[in-house]
């Protein structure tokens, strides 16, 4: 869909127009599907690179999964970016490395039957970088793929990244279900100490953190300040924590992807004050958000005051996971405009298939989210969840907004509450639409708290038909 002709063609075509179409599934014409969803996705292109290739091979990479190839797969990126640009590939064997960092028309291409095995050595992510931890700024251990303030970049391929987080990471997080010891091996001091630093408004080049006992997990995939960005076609397994993590970047494609991870914080893509971002056709498997949404935390979110703006996210499959399509809890910055069609999310072990997490230590603007013609098989709380109580809940200077909410289409097929929404007596959520709904076998009465303007059209719950809940 390139412009706004095009789209209207489509919505008068009829069947011929889902035939154009095929991936949109509705074509009735109603204001933002019609107008703002075509101007978005018309921006969103994939960057484009130079038809020539760069073996790692060449640079001194040995397969074997033994030999540490970090400094033979960044000198091939950096003699590709400066050569103008194109494919650096790695091909099919398993290649030990350590971060990884793009350059500015560079495509990292995996190869199928090629596996990057990242190190289990924290030395091998120094020097540190400018990056985010849970929505905050500081200076720690590189993701283990990297980019910043670089133009075309790309990871794609149909081979694995493999982040070995299982056998080493994992334990960083403190909980002895993934090895680690609460008083010894824990995030927590660190995680305390970069709190305290964001409350008082340290510079964040003083935020020095990447030392032997800070444990604060890198990032799997993050451009940083990036324009132009794709990360296609790859297996992701045993990330470190947050696996594609776009921050501050324009103009994002994130497609064909097969994330499965159930580590502690293994969120699958989590674009964090980003512009124009697509999420297209991918395989979420998880143990935390299969997709949440950020822009920031607390004092970081509002400093740099960036929302994640303009988001398009369709024909995705979610099992495992907290929430299938979540927005927060970093989202001090803001979020607005989310478009979601056309996905499939269903698992015992999914919370939520629709979430938002907001607070009164965050109050972020969250407005004018669209979802449609989503598919729910089972979840195991709420179908929709939006939560103002989340962590510090009401603890906090800052009214969390959230308005213009709307969702046609949906069916799910169990669960244990259709709708479980909170907000505050003096910060209701306004204007939650749901239409052409049907929540099937429900266990539960919805919780509805402090919310103004909820409108139900031709919604059955557990068969039943319902005008209001």
């Amino acid at each position: 869909m390139h412009d706004r002709r095009e789209f209207i063609k489509f919505l008068s075509a009829g069947a011929a127009g889902i035939a154009l179409f095929p991936k949109l599934a509705f074509a009735q014409s109603d204001g933002p599907w019609e107008n703002l969803y075509p101007q978005i996705l018309a921006r969103i292109k994939p960057p484009t690179f130079p038809k020539r290739d760069f073996n790692v091979l060449k640079y001194g990479a040995k397969a074997g999964g033994t030999f540490d190839c970090r400094e033979a797969i960044n000198k091939a990126i950096n003699v590709c970016s400066k050569a103008g640009g194109g494919r650096v590939v790695v091909p099919a064997g398993v290649f030990l490395t350590g971060a990884i960092r793009l350059r500015s028309n560079v495509n990292l291409y995996v190869s199928k039957g090629a596996t990057l095995k990242f190190s289990m050595d924290p030395n091998a992510y120094l020097p540190v970088v400018h990056t985010r931890w849970e929505g905050m700024e500081l200076m720690h251990l590189s993701p283990l793929i990297y980019a910043y303030e670089e133009t075309n970049v790309a990871v794609t391929g149909e081979g694995t990244l493999d982040g070995q987080g299982k056998s080493f990471f994992w334990k960083w997080h403190g909980n002895p279900r993934y090895g680690g010891i609460p008083d010894a091996i824990s995030q927590r001091d660190a995680r305390a100490r970069l709190y305290a630093m964001m409350d008082g408004n340290v510079p964040v080049e003083k935020r020095m953190f990447g030392g032997e006992k800070d444990y604060l997990r890198p990032q799997f995939i993050q451009p940083y300040k990036c324009k132009n960005v794709l990360i296609e076609g790859v297996k992701i397994i045993d990330s470190p924590m947050w696996e594609v993590h776009p921050v501050l970047c324009e103009n994002v494609t994130v497609r064909n992807l097969h994330i499965s991870t159930h580590g502690p914080n293994n969120d699958g893509c989590d674009p964090e004050s980003c512009k124009d971002v697509l999420i297209d056709n991918c395989y979420f498997d998880t143990g935390d958000d299969c997709i949440a949404i950020k822009s920031g935390r607390n004092n970081d979110g509002r400093r740099l005051a960036t929302p994640t703006e303009n988001i398009i996210i369709r024909n995705c499959t979610m099992k495992d996971g907290h929430g299938g399509i979540t927005v927060g809890s970093e989202i001090s910055g803001g979020v607005k405009n989310l478009f979601a069609h056309n996905n499939n999310l269903d698992s015992p072990d999914l919370w939520t298939a629709i979430r938002v997490k907001n607070n009164a230590s965050r109050g972020g603007v969250l407005e004018n989210f669209y979802y449609r013609n989503n598919t729910v098989g089972q979840v195991s709380r709420a179908v929709i969840e939006i939560d103002f109580n989340y962590e510090e809940g009401a603890k906090g200077d800052f009214t969390p907004v959230m308005r213009n909410l709307q969702v046609d289409g949906l069916t799910c097929r169990s669960g244990n509450r259709a709708l479980d929404l909170q907000g505050f007596e003096n910060a209701p959520i306004y204007d939650v639409s749901l239409s052409n709904c049907s929540f099937g076998e429900i266990k539960n009465a919805s919780v509805i708290k402090n919310v103004r303007g909820l409108e139900l059209k031709n919604v059955t719950v557990s068969g039943k038909k319902v005008v209001s809940l």
